[in-house]
């Protein structure tokens, strides 16, 4: 008999409730010990039996970080919660344009060892910090990605190169002699496989190049999709492409990342929503129009009409190829005011899709979302205060296992076992 479709879902250890809550109002903080904080939010997420906790990466600190920005290493962070908690995953992030295969490989398999088979990683290419790693200026896409694509692949294999049978004589450690146009590494490994299995790939990234990468190689992609339509398009896609590089359509699972504001009432959670974006002044939206889709808004009035004329070529240089894309889609399609295109989740936020209501509100809108194929779960991603991570995580959670949309308790204890990998990766 075929099991029945539940969601996949993950928690972004990123304190962005912190944005809109007032001093003094007794809710934790990461200030002081950040390891601590992370750890608390952990244990929730582990005690409403999420899939994993995912720490996401930054190689630089941006001016607007300041304050209580604390930026660990998220591979020592997460070994660390390792030691604290039983069977949630555990996601890391790596950037693969900065980094050395080898290592990271024997990173993430000591992960996978310490943590008892919870380790994931979410590769990322990174679209910035290449000062904090030499004169050279960030490759183009297409460079990343190659490079991404050889980091992978070495790493895969040197993580097969000590195999978990070789501990106990009934299989033998090789070299993997890899010379390649980025990195040249003899190998094997001096971390043995885990009995696990190898820890899911995770990879994120909507643009055309990127979907390519993300059905090559991962288990799952977090995907940037505002909208229900465009989740649809994006999973279809992915399936697609997936099958025509003879995996699965089930084997890549789209997880988008769902920034949720939730509250006891409607307009409660709208004003925690406003609070959250309050800080942003009319001319730093304007400039992240700018970044973000490459268009200068210049003078234009809050009502006046942004069209499809008015956009720059789509080849222009952007920051991010992904949210641009989205923007776009959102221009051509809907042609908003000035004002309506300032408010959209890519220029106040990262192109999350975004809920705000009550319990039974967002509920709906999950169950809407992945009833209609735009998702297979879902990076929730707290907005507004602690008290709405709470209403999750103790009321929405618990009301999607009701619904048979999530498990009520674990049913194994690796991260391959919540996500329903077999050995290959496939559903």
């Amino acid at each position: 008999m075929a099991r029945a479709r539940q969601l996949h879902i993950g928690l972004s250890l990123t304190p962005t409730w912190l944005k809109s809550r007032a001093p003094g109002d007794g809710e934790p903080r990461p200030n002081g010990d950040p390891t601590d904080f992370n750890l608390e939010l952990t244990r929730m997420a582990e005690r409403a039996k999420l899939d994993f906790v995912f720490k996401p990466d930054y190689l630089l600190l941006h001016p607007g970080m300041g304050g209580g920005f604390v930026g660990l290493d998220p591979t020592l962070l997460m070994t660390a919660i390792a030691r604290e908690t039983e069977k949630i995953g555990l996601v890391t992030t790596v950037s693969t344009s900065f980094n050395p295969p080898y290592v990271v490989a024997r990173q993430i398999q000591s992960l996978h060892w310490i943590s008892r088979g919870r380790a994931g990683l979410n590769i990322v290419t990174s679209i910035e910090g290449a000062e904090n790693f030499g004169d050279a200026p960030m490759p183009p896409p297409d460079i990343r990605y190659r490079k991404a694509a050889e980091f992978t692949d070495v790493m895969q294999r040197l993580w097969q190169s000590y195999p978990n049978a070789a501990l106990t004589g009934a299989a033998t450690s090789a070299a993997i002699d890899h010379h390649g146009a980025f990195f040249s590494v003899r190998g094997p490994l001096n971390v043995p496989g885990h009995a696990a299995g190898p820890p899911p790939l995770f990879q994120a990234g909507a643009s055309d190049i990127g979907r390519d990468f993300a059905v090559s190689i991962a288990d799952a992609t977090f995907a940037a999709m505002p909208d229900r339509e465009s989740g649809v398009e994006l999973r279809a896609d992915l399936r697609r492409r997936a099958e025509a590089r003879g995996r699965s359509a089930a084997s890549v699972r789209v997880l988008p990342g769902l920034h949720f504001f939730l509250a006891a009432t409607r307009e409660e959670a709208w004003a925690l929503h406003e609070r959250a974006h309050a800080h942003l002044t009319p001319e730093q939206r304007r400039k992240s129009v700018k970044t973000v889709l490459g268009l200068d808004l210049g003078d234009l009035a809050p009502e006046a009409r942004v069209t499809a004329a008015m956009l720059p070529p789509a080849d222009a240089p952007v920051r991010s190829r992904t949210h641009a894309t989205l923007l776009r889609r959102f221009v051509e399609a809907s042609e908003p005011t000035v004002a309506e295109l300032l408010s959209r989740p890519e220029i106040v936020g990262s192109a999350h899709w975004v809920s705000v209501g009550t319990v039974d509100e967002v509920l709906a809108e999950i169950v809407d979302w992945f009833e209609a194929g735009a998702m297979d779960g879902f990076i929730a991603i707290p907005g507004g205060s602690f008290q709405s991570l709470r209403l999750f995580m103790e009321e929405l959670v618990p009301a999607l296992a009701r619904r048979g949309l999530f498990r009520s308790e674990y049913e194994g204890s690796t991260l391959r076992e919540h996500l329903r990998l077999d050995a290959a990766g496939e559903a």
